[in-house]
């Protein structure tokens, strides 16, 4: 399966995007969806409130929000997980979470497994920020500090063995709680609560098919005869950390729950001062 993936990436090539294909994030990532309760429950949505699903994928998740009768539009990247969110009742358009253009019209953002992939931190906050309510809440699970290290070093190295700088091709930003409670806060949030947790993630299927899924902008610099042999050259350097004694593959995945309110003028100016 990796390898039919691997096909399509002379498409990724000249993009900047990350291509997201609904059945093989169902098959290949589904734990994301599945691993998303307890970022829910940090939510607590509640009938009738108005809610942001900030990169909602498929829309598995989304529907649970909907569920207790909150009204939800959900927005993501990807055209494809748009329509596949649609089919499942949701309110889902395309977007970019740096360049949100509503203004004060929901009582929450929620984002689960997103915000990782947006190195422009500081546009979604403000993005954020700018579509919240006073008082809204914003609650986000995304990788933190140390997340996949094992992967990301192995894809680094595989990547500057070939003469290329591994480092700058890396798509993701994983911060430690601290650090993005700073950049809350910079933007007019309160923070809440911001943890900083590992979750080692036991993947539904083989190590080859998430490098394909997930690593897509790491290969996708490599001619499309060298991909395949750099992807299995991955998966042999990780294999010894991650693989079990079984043949399944434990991911080393640390998480960063966040929540975090709109403070109004006065709470902001309060907290200045003192």
């Amino acid at each position: 399966m990796a390898a039919e993936i691997l096909a399509g990436w002379e498409m990724v090539a000249t993009e900047s995007n990350q291509r997201w294909n609904p059945d093989e994030y169902d098959r290949t990532a589904r734990f994301v969806s599945d691993l998303g309760a307890d970022a829910l429950a940090l939510l607590d949505p509640s009938p009738g409130e108005r809610i942001l699903d900030l990169g909602c994928g498929d829309g598995v998740l989304t529907e649970r929000i909907i569920r207790v009768g909150a009204r939800v539009v959900a927005l993501d990247s990807s055209a494809e997980q748009v329509t596949a969110a649609r089919g499942r009742g949701v309110d889902a358009r395309v977007g970019d979470a740096a360049s949100l253009e509503f203004q004060n019209e929901f009582d929450a953002v929620f984002s689960n497994a997103v915000l990782h992939w947006i190195r422009d931190v500081d546009a979604v906050l403000a993005g954020v920020h700018r579509t919240l309510r006073s008082g809204g809440r914003f609650v986000a699970e995304f990788g933190g500090a140390g997340n996949i290290e094992t992967v990301r070093l192995a894809l680094v190295a595989a990547l500057n063995r070939r003469g290329f700088d591994g480092q700058a091709l890396d798509p993701w930003y994983f911060p430690g709680a601290a650090e993005y409670s700073d950049r809350l806060e910079a933007h007019g949030f309160v923070v809440e609560s911001a943890e900083l947790f590992d979750r080692p993630t036991r993947l539904t299927g083989d190590m080859l098919d998430w490098l394909a899924l997930f690593g897509q902008r790491f290969f996708a610099a490599l001619n499309e005869g060298d991909r395949p042999t750099a992807v299995a050259e991955v998966c042999d350097a990780v294999r010894a950390g991650l693989q079990r004694a079984d043949g399944t593959w434990m991911v080393d995945y640390v998480r960063l729950r966040v929540k975090a309110l709109k403070a109004d003028d006065g709470a902001i100016a309060t907290k200045h001062h003192a």
